[in-house]
């Protein structure tokens, strides 16, 4: 048992972190003692540590409190995980396509020997 300035310690997460996962409904606050502070138990941990590796996967807090509420159902969680990666991958694509076109317009400014014109500027207006 922890209070929340220690269990943010030991899992390298901020105190309002936790507290605005608690607003969210992310996690349960532990009820406040008549005197004390609240104790946070290995259960609230363990959820915070899945929290902040699904966030870490791309994970939205949305889809987290869905993949929380799931009760281990595999092909619910397979579903959600796939949509995520059709997201993943289309914006890859995207940034595949960005960087073309950043790459070619960076190529004409090797081409052009006027200083005082830029193509880039020039494709951009």
């Amino acid at each position: 048992m922890k209070t929340i300035g220690k269990l943010a310690q030991s899992l390298n997460l901020n105190v309002e972190t936790i507290r605005f996962y608690e607003r969210e409904g992310l996690i349960t606050q532990p009820t406040k003692p008549i005197s004390g502070y609240r104790q946070y138990d290995e259960t609230i941990a363990g959820q915070l540590r899945f929290i902040t590796k699904a966030k870490m996967l791309g994970f939205t807090l949305k889809e987290i409190k869905s993949l929380m509420s799931m009760d281990n159902d595999c092909a619910q969680i397979e579903l959600l995980s796939r949509q995520k990666l059709a997201i993943i991958r289309e914006k890859i694509s995207d940034l595949q396509r960005l960087e073309k076109v950043i790459v070619d317009m960076t190529n004409t400014c090797i081409q052009n020997d006027d200083p005082t014109y830029c193509p880039i500027i020039d494709s951009l207006k």
